[in-house]
């Protein structure tokens, strides 16, 4: 498979200014951060109505394991300098529309984190919506991972 072109002058900066990485070997398996993901979304589908924070949360980390499994597969990850920002403006640059809601999951679970406002919560119906947003993620990246290949650097 070939690199993926689409997004490719971002990939290429983030590489550079290190918020992306290359790396090799199992580190390169997008397939295990899918089943993490897949794992991690039906965790938070089963606190809706119990912890909807935690629910919420948990969806956003299940969406942004899926979107790292399409950056290992193409043998790249975020940095800490990266961060989870250069995750969402990797897959956005390279595969748009399908990963708009992940930028307003991480936005919000940001507020849900470090609350700026008391009483601050999501609700089971919020909650709910993150898990839908995240399982449609989750099903891009199902569709697009076996099409990847490595992103090699000139």
């Amino acid at each position: 498979m070939s690199r993926w072109r689409s997004g490719e002058a971002e990939i290429e900066r983030f590489l550079a200014e290190a918020g992306l990485q290359d790396v090799s070997g199992a580190q390169a398996d997008g397939g295990a951060w899918l089943t993490r993901a897949r794992r991690t979304v039906q965790t938070a589908a089963s606190l809706v109505d119990t912890d909807p924070e935690s629910a919420y949360v948990l969806a956003y980390d299940a969406a942004r394991y899926g979107c790292t499994a399409l950056l290992a597969q193409q043998g790249l990850r975020p940095t800490t300098a990266g961060g989870h920002l250069v995750v969402e403006r990797a897959v956005r640059a390279q595969f748009g529309d399908p990963f708009k809601a992940y930028g307003m999951l991480r936005r919000r679970r940001n507020e849900l984190e470090y609350p700026s406002h008391p009483g601050d919560r999501a609700d089971k119906e919020e909650a709910d919506g993150a898990v839908t947003a995240a399982r449609g993620i989750i099903d891009a990246v199902e569709r697009l991972l076996p099409h990847l290949g490595f992103f090699m650097t000139h």
